[in-house]
């Protein structure tokens, strides 16, 4: 028996498209992150970006569950005395409901720098028209 080992010269990605109307938001990105690692796939090799292009819509009609629409809450700091700044999710999926997304994908991804190569092939679309239809994605039910 032998195992291959993909290279990055030799990895076929395709296009995908999800619709995310009345998705729950954790498990859309769990499903997500690993479509992009490339773990869906026979080929999956850890140090080699192998996953796919992913085309997510209707990225404004995400929903959670629970109590997490008032409580949960995204905070970031500038690095400055008094720089910290905390955002509810109601009004940050209001405001940037593609970043909502993105950043639960994000966290969900390796801590290295293949990371960044991966959450580049992740395109979001508020609306169910998107700019990518010449690469002919194919619709997939999550």
């Amino acid at each position: 028996m032998k195992s291959t080992i993909a290279k990055k010269e030799t990895v076929q990605r395709d296009w995908l498209l999800i619709d995310a109307d009345g998705a729950v938001l954790g498990r859309l990105a769990s499903k997500i992150a690993t479509i992009l690692m490339g773990k869906h796939k026979p080929i999956y090799t850890p140090h080699v970006d192998t996953g796919d292009y992913v085309i997510v819509t209707n990225v404004d009609k995400i929903r959670v569950t629970g109590s997490k629409n008032y409580l949960k809450t995204y905070q970031r700091y500038s690095r400055y005395p008094s720089g910290q700044k905390i955002i509810p999710f109601a009004k940050m999926s209001e405001e940037h409901p593609d970043r909502v997304l993105m950043l639960a994908v994000r966290r969900m991804l390796p801590k290295n720098t293949l990371a960044y190569a991966m959450l580049k092939k992740l395109k979001m679309v508020s609306g169910t028209e998107h700019e990518h239809a010449a690469q002919q994605p194919k619709k997939i039910q999550l």
